[in-house]
């Protein structure tokens, strides 16, 4: 048996589940860095295309799982369900030496808690955003999961107040961005005159907020237009679906004539090249601080889902670099306040207050410095030891 187990060891298996394209980017890095530290170990579970190039043996479809808005989840349920019942009765079947879910918590943290329950030990990677919002999850997770590996430095206290293991990892997305801002050159890559005003639209990477705040951006730029005639507008289209619902948006006659260029992807060199940026709250306030680069955060969803959001939201700010820094270093305007002339106004406060700019791009220097970690390995340690390696 003694011998048996040492080779189990030198040979862990290691479940991982992830649940869209983030995910799997989590994945792929953590795979890596497992396998310098361990490179015979074998992995299995639910995983994309990356993870896959790196070996994984994927037992379900991960697309199937990456399913964003309440109707899509509501519709797609049952399938979600029974895939989540195939990979818990396979993996009871297959006894990994750890399993680790990335992110997508509605899927990942059920599997987690069966297979604790038999004796598996469990991580899960990316805590979900307690410390904002239902925050009550917390003792659940804890008894779900035997470790959580945290993105942001405010997040491990509350499981450890709570009985539970957690760990700063740091974000991944600081490691891999360079901590050196570069606004010329991301202004040759795109081909955008260097003396000019230029402003990045970040109106949100999913069609239901295309709807709601394209529009809202739109005629923002309209008034910037008015007051800066040499004005540029830069818009990153995150998917092929988002690009086809601009292109309708951008067709009404009230936009016509906007001098706005609508790119594929490419976030980061786009807001690198702007003076200043306007983005829907979310992931993407995240990217454009460590861009180092001044912004407006705007959020606009149906009053009826705000309504209940702001009862349940339990912080001061929403946007992730106001969180992190523990102020409001940049302006938020939701709901309400997400009007063109409100956000127009913000927008040419930073592009005519260059003082401003540059206290600001301190304070996300700072923030860029406190993120910055060997995420992927720091999470590789954790995932081996918990395994028993």
């Amino acid at each position: 048996w003694g011998q048996t187990n040492m080779v189990d060891k030198k040979s862990p298996l290691i479940a991982v589940s992830v649940g869209e394209a983030s995910g799997d980017l989590l994945g792929a890095h953590l795979i890596r860095a497992i396998r310098k530290r361990c490179p015979q170990a074998r992995f299995t579970g639910i995983g994309g295309e990356l993870m896959k190039a790196e070996g994984f043996e994927s037992l379900y479809d991960q697309e199937r799982l990456a399913v964003r808005g309440f109707v899509e989840v509501v519709r797609r349920l049952p399938e979600i369900l029974r895939i989540r019942r195939g990979l818990v009765r396979d993996l009871l079947s297959l006894k990994p030496d750890v399993f680790v879910g990335i992110d997508a918590p509605d899927f990942n943290l059920g599997v987690a808690e069966k297979l604790k329950r038999a004796g598996i030990p469990t991580v899960h990677y990316v805590s979900p955003s307690v410390w904002a919002w239902r925050r009550e999850r917390v003792g659940k997770i804890v008894h779900q999961v035997n470790r959580v590996l945290c993105l942001f430095p405010m997040e491990p206290q509350l499981y450890l107040d709570a009985g539970g293991r957690a760990e700063f990892v740091g974000h991944p997305m600081a490691q891999l961005m360079p901590l050196e801002d570069d606004r010329e050159t991301a202004r040759k890559t795109l081909g955008v005159d260097a003396g000019i005003p230029v402003f990045a639209l970040l109106p949100g990477s999913r069609v239901s907020e295309i709807d709601y705040m394209a529009p809202v951006f739109f005629q923002t730029a309209l008034l910037l237009l008015k007051r800066y005639p040499a004005a540029r507008f830069l818009l990153p289209a995150a998917t092929e679906a988002t690009k086809r619902r601009l292109a309708e948006i951008l067709q009404r006659p009230e936009f016509a004539g906007l001098p706005l260029t609508v790119i594929d992807r490419q976030s980061e060199t786009v807001c690198r090249a702007a003076d200043a940026v306007l983005v829907t709250s979310g992931t993407a306030t995240l990217e454009v601080a460590l861009c180092k680069r001044p912004m407006v955060i705007s959020y606009k969803i149906s009053p009826l889902t705000y309504a209940y959001v702001k009862r349940k939201i339990k912080v001061p700010h929403v946007g992730l670099p106001n969180i992190l820094l523990g102020k409001e270093a940049v302006p938020e305007l939701l709901q309400h306040d997400a009007v063109p002339e409100k956000l127009a106004a913000a927008l040419a406060d930073w592009y005519e207050h260059p003082d401003k700019v540059a206290a600001l791009q301190q304070d996300f220097r700072a923030l860029h410095l406190l993120l910055k970690k060997d995420t992927a390995d720091l999470a590789a340690r954790a995932v081996l030891e918990e395994a028993g390696c």
